[in-house]
């Protein structure tokens, strides 16, 4: 059968029990061409046996995962359709890179110049002809991803392809991952941080104890938290009846005794309070944190809890700091995901 050239990745209703244990649960999700798409979750999420079943190792106890709208047996040369990296302990150390990408290029059919070019691509030009025993975590990660270009495919998947770079490593493959986007090519990245492939991703697939919490636009995401500043007054009432009478609304305490004030700016304030003739201590300005959102949205409430999966296609508009967005269903119990079979990736469980 032939692929539809589409470039998508789609998984639909994609599921995965081990016994009794639900490691993935109903996931459904898209991931186009020309963008980079972050596929997130905490370790042990799910996010590793769900990469395994869209690149066939290991089948799906219900729902579809395809690649170009095939399921990936089915492509006709899957090197040329999709390059991915699941684990990077597959060198023989006593081979030097270069070596090793030969024989990976002459078992699906690449000619030895893109050898060259993709050692090229990843950095490792002066390392080719070093053992990659002698190579660092970092090193090995450039040498699996240059095993993974080696059919230029029009599709990559890298499961936490960030571990053991260096940050001069991590803005490499920031930039050369979005460049390869830029030319109408999918990309799918998965983390268990979101600091992490925050300045990478447009798109996040959210994903904890094998549900799905959040699918679409990081953008919208990060609009879903507003930013708010916190103000240490002398009369605390004073400040909160002069910002009411100012227009602004969302005014509460906080715990060590300052005032947050929700969508204003550190200048509208001072503004205010210069005007007022209020006098404050401090003014500090907390944008929203988009760390602390990923973890309200993949850490249980209490213990044994767990906000169910749903699937939408934004986030339902958060009106406050603290908790789920409104919109989510009752809280209700859930398994424990089982530990992920073998090795998490590029590092990590998955």
């Amino acid at each position: 059968m032939q692929h539809d050239g589409s470039g998508r990745i789609f998984v639909q209703n994609l599921s995965k029990h081990f016994g009794p244990v639900a490691a993935v649960q109903n996931l459904s999700f898209e991931v186009r061409p020309g963008s980079v798409t972050g596929f997130l979750g905490p370790n042990g999420a799910g996010k590793t046996t769900t990469l395994r079943m869209l690149l066939g190792l290991v089948t799906p106890s219900a729902g579809v995962a395809t690649i170009n709208g095939r399921p990936y047996h089915q492509l006709g040369n899957p090197a040329q359709v999709v390059g991915a990296v699941l684990e990077n302990e597959g060198f023989h150390p006593k081979r030097t890179a270069r070596n090793h990408l030969k024989v990976y290029a002459a078992a699906i059919g690449a000619p030895d110049q893109r050898v060259e070019e993709v050692l090229g691509l990843v950095g490792l030009t002066g390392a080719a002809d070093r053992r990659a025993g002698g190579f660092s975590l970092g090193m090995r990660q450039r040498l699996a991803l240059a095993t993974a270009l080696l059919g230029n495919p029009q599709v990559l998947v890298l499961d936490e392809p960030a571990n053991g770079l260096d940050p001069e490593g991590i803005v490499w493959l920031r930039n050369f991952l979005r460049a390869y986007a830029r030319e109408g090519r999918t990309v799918l990245v998965s983390s268990h941080l979101l600091s992490e492939v925050e300045q990478t991703i447009d798109q996040v697939v959210i994903i904890s104890h094998g549900v799905t919490r959040y699918y679409g636009p990081l953008d919208q995401l990060r609009s879903s938290q507003q930013s708010r500043v916190l103000v240490q007054a002398a009369d605390a009432n004073a400040l909160v009846k002069a910002l009411q009478e100012a227009g602004f609304t969302q005014v509460e305490p906080t715990p060590d005794g300052r005032v947050a004030v929700v969508g204003a700016t550190r200048q509208q304030i001072g503004d205010l309070v210069a005007k007022s003739g209020i006098a404050v201590y401090g003014i500090e300005e907390e944008r929203a944190d988009l760390e602390k959102l990923f973890f309200q949205l993949t850490s249980p409430q209490y213990p044994g809890t767990q906000y169910p999966g749903t699937q939408y296609a934004g986030m339902p508009q958060q009106g406050g700091w603290g908790g789920p967005p409104p919109g989510y269903p009752p809280q209700q119990q859930y398994q424990q995901a089982p530990p992920q079979q073998g090795h998490g990736g590029w590092g990590g469980q998955g």
